[in-house]
């Protein structure tokens, strides 16, 4: 009898576990990281597509010594294009390039927390449309892009700590892999929530014969057991492509243009790599020359979906997740068929 009740009482514990791992709600979103308008074709495949939320990047921090911390690529959001998406969700988000952090001490962070609250609420905030003032778009959360490293976690988190402390805000973070596998090693931030970044595994130019954007065999590498994270984790997923440029084996640009656009005027000469067969201009501001090297990057559906089973597999999900791809681009959908971006979504559920 005492065997049976314990056999039992496992059952349920181990079945209990289990259901509250499954993702049950999936909130669809997109990472936009353009400064251009978002054009009325992606204002329609959000709709289509049933879009909740969009992770929209205001601007970038730097620094310098003349200027000290400063926000470039700052990219004002159009009133009218959130006027439509006034069921979706928007979520500020800021770029921090991880080198700042050599030249801030507690005191220039605080009043780096302050700017960038105030950033926000700026580019968020009231214009005067027909007549009446309306802010541009209302937002309940914040998000902060940084790839921080273990000499500096501890300013990183002080700077988090202090946006969240200034805003009042949900407060929201990137993580990447790495940090994921060793919090032992880089620290927990402190969030709400954060969003694991599942691509850009590879430094780009560092393996060639590899996708720096999604590697599955990378990606094992850091999920290879399942494990549960102290914050609560969204998902980010890779729905985008670029093109290396290369001249004299020397690195020159990022380009955009897709594997099929490079085959029109380029060579296959190894998984991934093209050389340019004639002089070719690309939109009147891009010239290759004959000779020139192409590493064409690109990420199938079916990629995406071995690496959704992945996840699921390794990574404790809570049952209401963010799942998001990056990004939100007209590309994005010549890339994919709707049907295959609602299944990467939806395959978190099943």
């Amino acid at each position: 009898m005492k065997k049976i009740l314990i056999i039992v009482l496992f059952s349920t514990l181990f079945f209990s576990c289990k259901k509250e791992d499954k993702v049950e709600n999936v909130e669809r979103a997109f990472y936009y990281w353009k400064g251009n308008a978002l054009g009325q074709e992606n204002l329609s495949q959000i709709k289509k597509l049933k879009v909740n939320k969009l992770y929209v990047k205001l601007f970038e921090v730097d620094y310098s010594e003349t200027r000290g911390n400063f926000p470039f690529e700052k990219n004002r959001p159009s009133y009218y294009d959130f006027k439509e998406l006034d069921s979706v969700k928007i979520v500020p988000t800021v770029f921090i390039k991880n080198g700042i952090f050599q030249y801030n001490d507690e005191k220039s962070l605080d009043k780096l927390a302050d700017n960038i609250v105030f950033l926000i609420n700026k580019y968020s905030s009231e214009v005067e449309y027909s007549g009446r003032k309306e802010p541009i778009f209302a937002y309940d959360e914040i998000q902060i892009d940084c790839d921080w490293t273990k000499s500096t976690k501890d300013k990183y988190f002080y700077l988090l700590k202090k946006i969240k402390e200034l805003s009042k805000k949900e407060l929201s973070c990137t993580l990447r892999l790495y940090p994921y596998k060793y919090p032992d090693i880089m620290g927990v931030p402190p969030v709400d929530k954060a969003t694991l970044m599942c691509y850009n595994l590879i430094k780009p130019l560092s393996q060639q014969d590899k996708n720096s954007i999604l590697d599955i065999d990378e990606l094992k590498k850091y999920l290879n057991e399942k494990k549960a994270y102290p914050v609560h984790l969204d998902i980010a997923l890779p729905a985008f492509y670029w093109t290396q440029m290369y001249q004299n084996n020397r690195f020159m640009q990022l380009v955009n243009l897709s594997t099929k656009e490079v085959k029109s005027f380029a060579k296959n000469v190894k998984p991934f790599w093209y050389q340019v067969e004639k002089d070719t201009s690309i939109n009147y501001d891009t010239y290759l020359k004959m000779g020139d090297q192409l590493k064409c990057e690109d990420v199938s559906a079916s990629t995406i979906n071995e690496a959704i089973a992945i996840i699921k597999k390794n990574v404790s999900l809570d049952k209401n997740t963010t799942i998001s791809l990056f990004d939100l681009d007209s590309s994005t959908f010549t890339q994919y068929t709707n049907e295959e971006i609602s299944g990467f979504y939806d395959t978190f559920t099943k």
